[in-house]
């Protein structure tokens, strides 16, 4: 279990540095062939009004790539959790297993629930199966009395837990992230777009049309990808939090009842 856990570590790293590098290459592609395309301008020409919403999104500025990297991220890393989580939660329901797990441990059937651990193959099943083995192990072992036994099959379902517990929260820090730097870069771009406005606002006699529109879009562009991507990013990082928050309840709930259970059988 170890050295899947390792493996998925240096995934889940490798994962965050190619994403984030990625995504603003995409974020800088995207902005220079995609929304700058002169067809998606007045006269083919990138300096006047944008006849299309691709367009207006270039009109956004220099901070508009920034932020599309933002939104790729967001996108990358719940697909990447999507996938980590649903082969962590193994197969079949976690409580159902759980509730197995209990009504065999009641029963003394510990191989029975050491196959069905090797059967579920989700992160649960994983510290529960730890916890088995050393359950099995105490049962066999002289020299101790039972306080110390159970000593050693909670700290074994702690150890256990402490392993897989990075896997399954490994990237969400790339979401708690996105969800304030999209906000802030939004802002910065809507200020910088303000800015431009009231430039042109403020020329000499009639003001500068296609200046003060391209601010003003600069300024809504750049605020509507902030909001976008912060939304999804923090939708998302509940989401999961939420899944991983079910998961150690059933770790919890299982250790606790497999320590109550050689209690009360030894």
């Amino acid at each position: 279990m170890s050295n899947q856990n390792a493996s998925s570590g240096k995934f889940s790293n490798a994962f965050a540095g190619a994403a984030i590098l990625i995504a603003v290459i995409v974020g800088w592609l995207v902005y220079i062939f995609v929304l700058g395309n002169k067809t998606n301008f007045e006269g083919n020409d990138p300096e006047k009004h944008p006849v299309n919403f691709l367009g207006m999104m270039h009109k956004g500025g220099f901070i508009v790539p920034f932020l599309l990297a933002c939104f790729v991220i967001v996108v990358a890393t719940t697909i990447e959790r999507f996938i980590t989580l649903r082969v962590a939660s193994g197969t079949g329901s976690i409580p159902m297993f759980v509730r197995k797990i209990n009504g065999l441990l009641n029963s003394s059937q510990i191989d029975a629930a050491i196959s069905e651990c090797d059967k579920q193959k989700g992160s649960v099943a994983n510290v529960i199966r730890e916890g088995l083995n050393k359950y099995r192990e105490m049962s066999a072992k002289s020299g101790l009395d039972k306080d110390q036994k159970v000593l050693a099959i909670q700290k074994e379902v702690e150890e256990a837990t402490s392993l897989e517990l990075p896997m399954l929260e490994k990237n969400l820090v790339l979401l708690a992230t996105i969800s304030s730097v999209a906000t802030l870069l939004g802002l910065l771009g809507t200020v910088t777009g303000m800015i431009k406005a009231f430039k042109a606002i403020a020329t000499a006699g009639a003001p500068d049309a296609v200046a003060l529109s391209s601010g003003i879009s600069e300024a809504l562009i750049n605020t509507a990808l902030g909001i976008l991507s912060s939304i999804l990013a923090i939708i998302f990082y509940n989401y999961f939090t939420t899944k991983i928050d079910g998961m150690t309840y059933g770790i919890d709930e299982a250790g606790f009842s497999i320590a109550q259970t050689f209690a009360s059988k030894h």
